[in-house]
């Protein structure tokens, strides 16, 4: 049977191959994590979303099981990260912001070599490693493929380091702000990628980034992080349709800007002609954006707010 077949077999109704519970993390008094819960399936692109110092960083080292957690249930492909093994460990994958080792290395020798350790834990149903001149090609390094690493540009290093996350052919990938220090063709031809692994092979992937541009491009789903729990929780329309009662109209007329925030857009913008009629210009219904709605939960979950955010609260 083929892994794609596997895939749609089984697919996102089976078992998660993420599953967290009440998880909480202390640092001596200080609670950084008071109950997160979420779930990631198989073929899923997951984003985690979060503010600086939100716990984003503890709650992906917890699943990859570099950091014991203080409270709560964490399942990951069906073990706790906390005693799993290296059985384990081969089916996981770990995207970092930078590899830095082994500079006088070249990628093809690097990846052979990471790669031989994986052979051990091939299956039928997911042979390992990824052949090696394949991954090259897959991440855009076949012409740098004999070069020393360190003589690799910025964005050049950063494929190798994804070709480095996926080369085990991981059933559970974390990407680590992946496209920092791409150019706009390098991280078109990585989101490609990840819907690769996600849709024809059905790795389930979970992605922290800064870029809610990118989020929203890639992810099926957003996790919202703030206050030490999921705010959050949904796909980046489902999110902004919670902030998405008040519109903004914005128009110029006289060479004077204007805005207006309105639940009601279209009998506004009507009533707005039929007063100024051919004076208006620069006319611009604006709903909320993803940034919009992630600044609104945000803040009010660091407010305490009980109210669904609205644009309003967030416009500038």
């Amino acid at each position: 049977m083929s892994t794609e077949t596997e895939f749609h077999a089984g697919g996102r109704a089976g078992e998660p191959v993420v599953s967290v519970r009440g998880l909480r993390m202390t640092y001596g008094t200080r609670e950084v994590l008071t109950g997160v819960d979420f779930e990631v399936h198989a073929g899923e692109v997951v984003c985690l979303l979060g503010p600086n110092g939100a716990g984003k960083t503890t709650t992906i080292e917890i699943l990859e099981g570099f950091r014991l957690r203080s409270g709560g249930e964490v399942r990951v492909l069906g073990e706790d990260p906390a005693s799993a093994g290296d059985a384990w460990r081969a089916r996981i994958g770990v995207v970092l912001q930078s590899w830095r080792d082994h500079a006088r290395w070249t990628p093809r020798r690097l990846l052979k070599q990471l790669g031989g350790y994986f052979v051990a834990y091939s299956t039928p149903g997911r042979t390992r490693p990824y052949e090696v001149d394949r991954l090259l090609e897959t991440v855009g390094l076949v012409e740098h493929a004999d070069r020393k690493i360190g003589t690799l540009s910025g964005g050049q290093r950063r494929r190798l380091d994804v070709a480095v996350g996926i080369i085990g052919r991981p059933e559970l990938l974390f990407l680590d702000e992946p496209t920092a220090g791409f150019d706009p063709q390098a991280r078109r031809d990585f989101h490609d990628l990840v819907h690769r692994l996600s849709d024809l092979e059905g790795t389930g992937i979970l992605l922290t980034t800064h870029d809610l541009a990118e989020a929203e491009r890639l992810a099926d789903r957003m996790l919202v992080l703030a206050d030490g729990h999921i705010v959050a929780d949904g796909s980046a329309e489902a999110l902004s349709r919670q902030v998405a009662g008040t519109a903004e109209v914005r128009w110029s007329r006289g060479g004077e800007r204007f805005v207006h925030a309105t639940e009601e857009a279209t009998p506004f913008v009507r009533r707005l002609f039929e007063q100024h009629g051919e004076e208006i210009e620069d006319l611009e219904v604006r709903r909320a954006s993803l940034e919009d709605t992630y600044i609104a939960m945000v803040a009010a979950s660091e407010s305490g707010a009980r109210h669904a955010p609205t644009l309003a609260e967030v416009s500038r």
